[in-house]
């Protein structure tokens, strides 16, 4: 084979050492928020706050020590006034089906 027709070796590109405080890709802030008290806004009018245990790609997450606020409109026939009720509950464990998420915030943070 001649020289011209010598394929190249692909060079290896250098092996960037991923920091733990790095953000690159979106599901890394919510990497960064593990074991964190994070902000869950789901449809339906939800809300979750709790510690985040676990996530996947697909944001299913598990969340302990979990606050839930669920937001109904009611409106009183005479008056088509909407009267807004929340009601809250706490659960020690919770699975969060990733379908359902619309935001995802993290802890803030002073500085």
């Amino acid at each position: 084979m001649a020289d011209h027709q010598r394929i190249k070796p692909l060079t290896a590109w250098p092996v960037q050492q991923q920091t733990i405080n790095t953000v690159e890709k979106p599901l890394d802030l919510i990497r960064l928020s593990l074991d964190e008290q994070i902000y869950v806004k789901m449809r339906n009018d939800r809300e979750i706050r709790g510690r985040l245990h676990a996530y996947d790609q697909h944001l299913n997450m598990i969340l302990g020590v979990v606050e839930e606020t669920v937001t109904t409109i009611e409106i009183v026939e005479e008056t088509y006034e909407e009267i807004y009720k929340s009601t809250k509950r706490n659960i020690p464990m919770l699975f969060v089906r990733g379908d359902g998420v619309v935001l995802v915030a993290p802890p803030l943070t002073v500085g």
